[in-house]
């Protein structure tokens, strides 16, 4: 699994670098077929009232990609919700992948053949 945490206008310290690696925890403890995840964590100065935080990630699993981004006003509450966002859609991808309730291509047309007697 690779790993890239990076920052845009924003260094990115050893203690937001533990905190997403904490927090990616719960994720990779769901799915263990996570092949790359990319983190951007940036800060937007709009307005010195409005300046917000925003935690971006791109997880490529086997079989799809999946982005979640949030934004909040505290850079660790963005994270929080970023990682409650990509568990929810890793456990849902998860669910799919494992779901075997399908019909076989057999009884697709609704008929099934016979043997001649």
């Amino acid at each position: 699994m690779n790993l890239t945490i990076s920052g845009h206008h924003l260094e990115v310290t050893p203690a937001l670098r533990e905190y997403v690696l904490t927090k990616l925890d719960r994720v990779t403890r769901h799915f263990d077929q996570v092949v790359d995840i990319n983190v951007m964590l940036s800060v937007e100065k709009l307005k010195e009232k409005e300046r917000r935080q925003k935690a971006e990630v791109n997880v490529r699993v086997k079989g799809k990609d999946i982005y979640c981004e949030s934004a909040h006003e505290d850079l660790y509450a963005a994270i929080d919700q970023l990682m409650d966002k990509l568990d929810r859609q890793v456990i849902k991808h998860k669910a799919r992948l494992q779901e075997h309730h399908h019909e076989s291509p057999k009884r697709l047309n609704g008929a099934v053949t016979e043997a001649p007697q």
